[in-house]
């Protein structure tokens, strides 16, 4: 008995310590949880980081602390961006660097009520349309700009509610959040028209994976294996879509963040459908060059942008090739 439990004492006691000699990384998403970051949820509940030999805990910022900032101030080893956020932010001088690229494609797109009458593109001329204050606004106003539309930009924070009640005739909306948010509040989908941006030539890959150059060289083996487990989780999502949205709804109410299982199934379906390569030139989970200086076009030829930057000092590839 005293050698059975001293024995289940020591596997327990080395499993601590191997546990407290793993490398640590911060990871921070750049929104609250919901499904869109199951991956990384699922990398961590099955212990897909920790047969990496990397401990790793997942941050989400708040609302006065950003991804980038806690990048920046050393807070967080890794986070998740927008492509475009990501290059504005390189232009302003934090020295980031996209270590993989997990959306493929983009889900932006503008909706509007076919009641309103805006039933093409040129119909959103002279009209007010919705868009996010806290950012994610360039490609949107880039595709009105490069059609000579003129249009009232009104700034919203991240509810429906001014398109609900006709505040507005458009809004700029994700296809797997907003979208789903207004055909959850009573819109049915024949009632709406929608305008993806991919559809106008502005299929701009969204979610990246980001940290500083200095990090790249210092720890680049833990990088590697936090992006290798990454994809595992994110394999295990597409495996196990029931079971993972179990733990997106657990992780969202320990967080306080409102929300409901249908609408999580909607949102995890369609991240899981922009992460799809398609015919690019690419593996999963790399970035190709055409999509980086696409958007890099889209920022300077806004004025978001100043300085043009290089695809090699913005993307390095720690994709395992199989």
């Amino acid at each position: 008995m005293y050698r059975k439990t001293f024995s289940v004492f020591l596997v327990l006691f080395l499993s601590i310590v191997l546990e407290a000699q793993q490398p640590s990384l911060t990871f921070t998403p750049h929104w609250l949880p919901q499904a869109q970051f199951a991956g990384y949820y699922m990398a961590l509940e099955k212990g897909f980081y920790q047969s990496e030999g990397i401990d790793v805990k997942i941050v989400h910022p708040s609302a006065s602390v950003n991804a980038i900032q806690s990048l920046n101030e050393g807070n967080s080893d890794i986070i998740s961006l927008f492509m475009i956020t990501a290059i504005s932010a390189k232009n302003k001088g934090v020295d980031l660097l996209n270590i993989a690229q997990l959306s493929q494609n983009s889900a932006l797109m503008f909706v509007s009520k076919k009641e309103s009458g805006i039933e093409k593109l040129s119909d959103l001329n002279k009209k007010a349309i919705g868009v996010w204050q806290s950012g994610f606004d360039e490609v949107g106003k880039a595709l009105i700009t490069s059609n000579n539309y003129s249009v009232e930009w009104v700034p919203i924070l991240s509810t429906i509610n001014m398109f609900m009640v006709d505040g507005i005739d458009a809004l700029t909306v994700m296809w797997y959040n907003e979208y789903y948010q207004i055909i959850n509040a009573g819109i049915d989908s024949c009632e709406l028209n929608t305008f993806f941006f991919s559809d106008y030539g502005y299929n701009i890959p969204e979610d990246g994976l980001y940290c500083l150059n200095t990090t790249f060289n210092e720890r680049g083996a833990d990088l590697e294996k936090f992006v290798k487990a990454t994809f595992e989780g994110w394999k295990y999502v597409a495996d196990n879509f029931d079971e993972t949205i179990d733990v997106v709804l657990r992780i969202m109410k320990e967080n306080h963040v409102p929300t409901n299982r249908v609408h999580q199934q909607w949102m995890l379906h369609k991240v899981l459908e922009l992460m799809d390569v398609g015919n690019k030139n690419v593996a999963v989970g790399e970035l190709a060059e055409t999509d980086f200086y696409k958007t890099q076009s889209i920022l300077v030829e806004g004025g978001y942008v100043k300085n043009k930057i290089n695809f090699t000092d913005f993307h390095q590839s720690i994709i395992k090739k199989p």
